[in-house]
């Protein structure tokens, strides 16, 4: 069975121009739906790639309607191989039944997989960089150095429990523990 997916992102846009084209590559049945691809659920794609069995091949009409990002995409199409399903994308002349659309599909994940990993190595310069200028990752203590001395100096008093002092900062117990440690406070 050939199955259409046709998606527009707005409700002011149409999907006549897809839906033709889908119709002319001869799918049997058309999923649509009208919402943004950045969104993960879209409930008429989950539909449609639930409803492919082995041997059928999905059409879309340009390879951004069917994916959120190149990433998004090899993972669809590797499951629809996976499943025995075709895929096609009539704008990028790209079949996956036929060899050369394989060795294009391959390609594509390559190149998704560089992606990722481009990212993470400027990811991990930029978190270098920002460490070489004194500067950390993470959140914001939740007690000031000032109030650490404070913290200490109230525990000093023998009658000073670390429940009021943590009440008193308004912190939990286990905080106040860890920020009079980091503080260099052995109380």
């Amino acid at each position: 069975m050939i199955i259409g997916y046709a998606r527009v992102s707005t409700h002011d846009q149409h999907p006549e121009l897809q839906l033709d084209a889908l119709n002319q590559a001869g799918c049997e049945q058309i999923f649509q739906e009208k919402m943004t691809g950045t969104l993960r659920e879209r409930p008429e794609l989950s539909l449609c790639l639930r409803m492919l069995r082995k041997g059928d091949t999905l059409v879309v009409w340009r390879m951004d309607r069917l994916a959120r990002s190149l990433k998004d995409l090899v993972e669809i199409i590797e499951d629809l191989h996976k499943r025995e399903i075709g895929f096609r994308s009539l704008t990028e002349s790209i079949d996956t039944t036929s060899a050369s659309g394989k060795l294009v599909f391959h390609i594509f994940g390559a190149l998704a997989e560089f992606e990722h990993s481009l990212i993470l190595e400027r990811t991990k310069a930029g978190l270098a960089a920002a460490r070489a200028r004194g500067r950390k990752g993470g959140r914001k203590p939740s007690m000031s150095a000032s109030d650490v001395k404070k913290a200490a100096a109230m525990l000093s008093d023998p009658d000073m429990t670390k429940a009021e002092v943590a009440q008193h900062f308004k912190v939990s117990r286990t905080t106040l523990n860890a920020s009079l440690k980091r503080d260099g406070f052995n109380i």
